[in-house]
């Protein structure tokens, strides 16, 4: 195996793919990196047996080739190279040479067979959709995914694609949040679970301007990323396969109130600001902020109250019904508010004991937030 590859580009591709490689891998290969060389590039991979990433990069190969280098090692020794071409040639068993500049490195690798397999789909159908809807769609909903590792199943978001529409939702038990796109030409039905870890991964390869191709097997998923470039129109590619949580995702339908009460309309950075404001006066024994809408005053007032004092902040709205007092954990408000970009939100409440709603003016975006006891 030899090839000449541009340093930046080396660097870049071995960056899309180490996230995965942990410290405590359970065999030494899953520290390592899969490097195959053929035709006009090379392919890195890196597999931790939950999750696997592979990268295509442009490179002049002049003896195709595989091995396995160990991660910490050559991350680090690309990363300092001074000259732009980067030759890289197996000298023997196992070992390879690294030629940039004046610079030489020999690097002991482990044998390419060694490494576990990454799913081919190959074959199956695929679902396509732009990468900026799906990054924006995974920023609207992934901070609901749950951390409890005993509720597995809500450890993640759950993608269903049905009737030409995909659906996103996560939940904590706590509050939910639901975000939905229409698919052109695509009538597939499929629903699976992402585990919070590949949802990480996934939101930090997708880039702007590019597309998605999502295929499925039994048990694993695969999202092939296209990324374009200006090298003479060429698109590389990115494609990461997961293993799927298994079991049945709830009926979110269930949590989403059908008669949610009263509603005001709201710009959706004052109200963030305003409640960020006031979260700076809860502490960990009194983690609440208290929302006052009446008819009367035409305000929506948010108080915030503990044993460093209190806060207390109005909102001019426009109103017509019941006054409702209800309580929310600050940060269940401010974090939808926050990874949505739409300028207006519609608020919806129904009393103090009854979630409340905010919900996108496009239809297209939720969030179920459950209530606290006011004290």
């Amino acid at each position: 195996m030899k090839f000449k590859v541009n340093r930046n580009h080396f660097f870049n591709g071995l960056s899309s793919v180490t996230n995965v490689v942990g410290n405590r891998a359970t065999m030494p290969i899953l520290q390592n990196v899969l490097i195959e060389a053929e035709g006009d590039m090379i392919t890195l991979t890196t597999t931790n047996l939950d999750l696997g990433i592979c990268c295509r990069i442009k490179a002049s190969v002049s003896s195709p080739g595989r091995i396995t280098l160990p991660v910490k090692k050559l991350v680090p020794i690309i990363r300092a190279l001074s000259s732009a071409d980067t030759i890289v040639e197996l000298t023997g068993k196992d070992r390879v040479k690294i030629t940039s500049g004046s610079s030489v490195f020999q690097l002991a690798g482990l044998p390419a067979d060694q490494f576990p397999p990454i799913s081919n789909f190959a074959g199956q159908p695929t679902i396509t959709i732009n990468q900026d809807n799906l990054g924006s769609m995974l920023r609207k909903v992934s901070y609901a995914q749950s951390t409890d590792e005993n509720r597995y199943i809500l450890n993640g978001v759950f993608f269903e694609f049905s009737a030409g529409k995909l659906t996103l939702v996560a939940t904590d038990g706590r509050r939910l949040a639901k975000c939905e796109l229409k698919l052109e030409g695509s009538d597939k039905t499929l629903a699976l679970i992402l585990p919070a870890r590949t949802i990480t991964e996934l939101s930090r390869l997708l880039k702007s301007g590019g597309k998605v191709h999502v295929s499925n097997n039994e048990r694993q998923v695969g999202f092939t990323i296209d990324i374009p470039t200006n090298d003479e129109g060429l698109v590389d590619r990115i494609q990461l396969v997961s293993k799927v949580v298994e079991g049945n995702y709830p009926n979110y339908r269930q949590v989403i109130p059908k008669d949610a009460g009263s509603k005001v309309r709201l710009e959706r950075e004052k109200l963030l600001e305003s409640v960020q404001r006031a979260a700076l006066m809860t502490d960990d024994r009194s983690n609440t902020i208290r929302m006052t809408v009446s008819k009367k005053t035409q305000n929506l007032e948010i108080w915030a109250k503990s044993d460093s004092g209190e806060a207390h902040e109005p909102i001019a709205v426009k109103y017509d019904g019941p006054e409702v007092n209800i309580a929310f954990n600050p940060q269940y408000v401010i974090e939808p508010l926050r990874n949505v970009t739409e300028d207006e939100i519609d608020f919806e409440f129904k009393d103090d004991m009854s979630p409340g709603v905010i919900r996108g003016l496009k239809e297209d975006f939720l969030c179920v937030v459950m209530p606290q006891r006011i004290s």
